[in-house]
Formats: structure tokens, sequence, C-alpha cells
């Protein structure tokens, strides 16, 4: 599975494709591209975000589920998900969702 993700333009904040056409600052809720044409499909709807100065850094990464939430597979993405690794009281993980929903332990890198 892989969901589209980038980071807005207006303030380098990594953002995650819904299925209602926006960009959210969280992966909960991502559009799940389940298959090849539904990548193909996110994609294109990236190149469009991308060229219409939305978005940066378009790219669809690797997920998986796990306890029904999404989790990226690249520790790369896992850090983009929560925040830093070693200040889990900044970022993503302090605003919403703990750590550990994105994979971390809060032990950093």
């Amino acid at each position: 599975m892989k969901v589209l993700t980038g980071n807005r333009l207006t303030d380098g904040e990594a953002v995650w494709y819904r299925a209602d056409g926006s960009f959210a600052e969280t992966i909960d809720g991502a559009q799940l591209a389940k298959d090849k044409a539904e990548q193909d499909r996110l994609e294109a709807i990236g190149k469009k975000a991308y060229a219409d100065n939305l978005i940066l850094d378009v790219e669809l990464i690797d997920v998986e589920l796990f306890d029904g939430r999404i989790v990226p597979q690249r520790l790369r993405e896992r850090i983009r998900a929560a925040g830093p690794t070693n200040r889990t009281d900044l970022g993503k993980q302090a605003r919403s969702a703990p750590a550990a929903a994105a994979g971390f332990d809060g032990g950093g890198i």
C-alpha cells in the first residue's frame, strides 16, 4: 500500500493526501492506494498539486496498517509523520497522536 505525501509550499509542513481532496498535516486518514491504478491516480494528483505550487517533494511512500493506523515503512517517513525523535514534546506527536502510533518509542535516534 502507498500514500501520497509532500511538503506544503507555504510553510514546509509535511502533508498527506486525503480522500476528500485535501492535504492534511497528519497521516491518519490518508488515501490508501492498494493497487497500481490507485497509485497512478495519486501520482497524477501529486503532479498537479506540484504544478499548482501547493506542495513540493511529492512522492508515494510505502505504508502498512498496524492496529488500524497507517504506519510508514521507512524510518525517514515515520519521522516526517511524527516529528523529531529526540524531543517527543515537539512535532506532530506532541500535537495529536502519540509517538507510538507512528512507530516511535521516544528513544531518540
